[in-house]
C-alpha cells in the first residue's frame, strides 16, 4: 500500500533548468569521478548509452521510465545483449527470490535513472525494494545512468525533497494506473563519489522520466 495516498507530486520539480546549472552539475560530477555529459536530444542520449553496451555483453535496466521512453530498455532486452530481467521474469519471486537477488545484484553493465542530480555534485536514487541501489553502489562493473534536465536541483537537501514531493507521488500513479496498491519510499541511495570510469551519467537537456 501506498504511504502517501494520492499526494500531488509538488510542479516546482518539473521544469528543466537552465544550461548553466547543466554545466555546473557536470563539473562538480566529473569532479566526483561521475562521469557526465550534456547532450541536446534523446536520439543523442540513446546513441551514447548504447556505445557503452559490447554487443554480447551482460546488462541489467533497471525498471526505469527514462529507460523505457528512451527505448533503451526494449533495445537492450530484445537485442543482441546477455539481459538479466528476462531471465529474472522467469524465476518465481515467492519460492526463488534469493536466487533473482544474486542474478540482479552485479551484473557487468547497470542501467538506470536517478531522481535528483544536485549543482554540487551528489546523486540521488530512492526505491521501493532497493534492488537498483546495490549495483549502482558497488555491484555493477560498470553503471550508465540518464537524467533530464528537470532533475537538476540546487543541494542535497532539495534533492531529498524532489524524490519525496515530485518523484514518488509519480511513481505511486503510475504503479495504481497499472492496479497495484502504489508505491512506497523504502531506501535511498546518496552517491557522492565513484571508482574512476565506473559510473557514466548522461544529462538530457530536456525532461525526462520523472
Amino acid at each position: 500500500m501506498s504511504a502517501f495516498p494520492d499526494l500531488t507530486p509538488n510542479p516546482e520539480f518539473a521544469p528543466a533548468a537552465s544550461r548553466h546549472r547543466l554545466e555546473r552539475a557536470a563539473a562538480a560530477l566529473n569532479a566526483n569521478n561521475i562521469h557526465t555529459e550534456i547532450l541536446p536530444h534523446a536520439a543523442a542520449v540513446r546513441a551514447a548509452v548504447m556505445d557503452l553496451l559490447p554487443e554480447g555483453s551482460e546488462v541489467h535496466v533497471a525498471l526505469s521510465e527514462t529507460m523505457r521512453e528512451l527505448g533503451i530498455t526494449e533495445a537492450v532486452e530484445s537485442g543482441n545483449y546477455r539481459a538479466i530481467r528476462p531471465q529474472l521474469l522467469k524465476l518465481d519471486r515467492e519460492t526463488q527470490r534469493r536466487q533473482m537477488a544474486k542474478l540482479a545484484s552485479a551484473p557487468d553493465h547497470m542501467l538506470g535513472s536517478v531522481h535528483a542530480v544536485t549543482e554540487d555534485g551528489q546523486l540521488v536514487i530512492g526505491s521501493g525494494s532497493g534492488s537498483q541501489l546495490g549495483p549502482y553502489a558497488n555491484g555493477a562493473g560498470t553503471v550508465i545512468l540518464v537524467a533530464g534536465a528537470h532533475k537538476v536541483v540546487g543541494d542535497l537537501e532539495e534533492g531529498l525533497r524532489r524524490l519525496r514531493e515530485y518523484s514518488f507521488p509519480l511513481e505511486d500513479r503510475r504503479m495504481k494506473s497499472i492496479g497495484r496498491a502504489g508505491s512506497i519510499l523504502a531506501k535511498i541511495l546518496i552517491i557522492n563519489w565513484d571508482a574512476p570510469g565506473r559510473t557514466h551519467l548522461f544529462l538530457l537537456e530536456e525532461p525526462i522520466g520523472f
